[in-house]
């Protein structure tokens, strides 16, 4: 912690000049060094001076000058116990314009590195989509209402990293911009900013969107329709069964695999599981599955051995997903990722509860799962107004 001290220093026989001393140093924005000095434009009277011998001798000061410097002093005490607090709370004069000259860009780097894993490529993308709107050296004096309000427009007009013909999502500027938003209430507790800017700018509305999703009815006629790459078949029937992601699935080895027995109503049965990490979020999971989902698997292979070899996401493997569904006469937009949703959807139908398709999702939070309950509802309310009386 920085100590502020009151210094004498003296310019002449007749007058003496009053400072505060900084200790340590604390830096100069406008020559970019530590400084321990701040000057107060204030001067007393010498009370003391120094002999042809070298010794301190007293002055005897009439009355005036003695209560000019009595006076004098008193204001640059105050001035000291001021400039204490100040120095404490970081914003006073140096502390505070040094704060502001800081890298904002670096200070988010430094937060993200604090987080998780699973947290830090969202960052990644956040201080992206910062610096490209901000520029890399982006300052705390640089932040203010207006540039919080400027850049959550931009977010919602951003174009992709990967493709810089598409936008980026809304729920994904919302996501970046939530980090953004993270990142400004940090630096205001820490007295970085002087005001909570990340309350005085309009928050993105998180989109519904509709998740497409396939009946059963659908799913057993593509189990029934040849596919012209096996592989994708077996990969995305498995992902319907289990929910498991496309990534989850690529990197999935044999050794993640497993089975025992346990015994239940006093008969011996087989219980399958896979216990893995999950790509997107890191955590760790045992993911009960059905003999059905297991048997589709084949013939097991080495422990180390991926179980989908050569299973790759690329425009190659999509035409051949779009081919099998036109051959099963399915004319819905469905991707991979889909069967993950029909999973959701086809559990939620059949009455598993949320709390139990949430924990197979491996969502983080119940919010994420209940869009999948919105569906149902739809659904059900769809199938309602199907019976129509003629009245």
């Amino acid at each position: 912690m920085t100590k502020v001290s009151l210094r004498v220093k003296k310019i002449s026989d007749k007058k003496e000049s009053l400072y505060l001393d900084f200790y340590p140093p604390i830096t100069n924005p406008s020559t970019g060094k530590p400084t321990r000095r701040e000057f107060l434009g204030l001067h007393i009277n010498p009370e003391t001076i120094t002999d042809k011998n070298g010794k301190l001798k007293k002055i005897k000061l009439n009355p005036i000058d003695k209560q000019h410097n009595k006076e004098t002093k008193e204001l640059a005490e105050h001035i000291r116990a001021k400039r204490m607090l100040e120095v404490q709370r970081g914003d006073y004069g140096f502390l505070a314009n040094d704060s502001q000259q800081q890298n904002f860009i670096d200070y988010c780097k430094g937060i993200a590195a604090k987080h998780s894993v699973r947290n830090q490529e969202v960052w990644r993308c956040a201080i992206h989509y910062l610096e490209d709107f901000g520029g890399k050296t982006l300052r705390f004096a640089d932040l203010n209402v207006k540039f919080c309000n400027d850049f959550t427009d931009y977010l919602l007009n951003a174009k992709r990293m990967r493709s810089r013909k598409l936008t980026i999502s809304q729920n994904s500027a919302l996501a970046y911009q939530n980090k953004f938003k993270a990142a400004l209430n940090q630096a205001y507790d820490e007295g970085l900013l002087k005001t909570k800017l990340s309350v005085q700018f309009d928050r993105i509305k998180e989109a519904e969107f509709s998740r497409e999703f396939l009946s059963i009815e659908e799913l057993n006629r593509l189990v029934k329709t040849e596919c012209t790459l096996p592989l994708l078949k077996t990969a995305a029937l498995f992902s319907a069964l289990t929910g498991l992601r496309f990534s989850d699935i690529q990197k999935m080895v044999w050794s993640e695999v497993q089975e025992t027995s346990e015994i239940i109503n006093n008969a011996k049965t087989k219980i399958y599981y896979i216990r893995f990490t999950q790509q997107k979020t890191k955590g760790v999971e045992t993911l009960p599955i059905s003999e059905q989902a297991f048997n589709l698997l084949g013939e097991r292979g080495n422990p180390k051995e991926k179980v989908f070899e050569g299973l790759e996401y690329s425009a190659f493997v999509n035409f051949h997903l779009k081919r099998w569904l036109i051959n099963a006469n399915i004319g819905k937009n469905i991707t991979f990722h889909c069967f993950r949703h029909t999973f959701a959807t086809l559990q939620l139908s059949k009455g598993t509860d949320i709390y139990t398709v949430s924990k197979m999702l491996g969502h983080r939070e119940l919010k994420t799962t209940q869009i999948y309950a919105k569906i149902i509802d739809q659904t059900k309310r769809e199938a309602a107004n199907k019976i129509q009386l003629d009245f």
